[in-house]
């Protein structure tokens, strides 16, 4: 039930960004800005994480997972550190993934040739 409650989250926040991109004139950037603002919004408000609960990978995946891993890190570097905790938590944080994203975009790069469009 795991798989299905993952897929299912992943898939309506999916529809939801799809909809987003063909009925509003956002751009995929403002989109991907507003999703990982919702999820730091609703981690603030505690909603989040019972949708990490319920969709697991589903949720934690999207960028909207991003926004809510950032607000746990600052809330916990907050608790820990005080007003500092807020700039340092959520890099802290988030410090892994970001690592993740770099190493492989490099490698990626040296692997493939890039080549302009046109």
């Amino acid at each position: 039930m795991e798989y299905f409650n993952a897929f299912l989250c992943g898939g309506i926040l999916c529809i939801i960004g799809q909809l987003l991109i063909d009925k509003t004139s956002l751009t995929p950037a403002r989109i991907l800005v507003a999703y990982v603002t919702a999820g730091v919004i609703l981690s603030g408000v505690g909603v989040y994480q019972h949708l990490v609960d319920w969709g697991g990978a589903g949720a934690t995946v999207p960028l909207t997972g991003f926004g809510h891993l950032l607000a746990k890190g600052v809330k916990k570097a907050v608790e820990q550190d005080g007003l500092l905790g807020a700039l340092t938590g959520g890099s802290t944080a988030a410090a892994g993934g970001i690592t993740a994203a770099i190493f492989f975009g490099f490698l990626v790069a040296l692997v493939c040739k890039p080549k302009p469009k046109g």
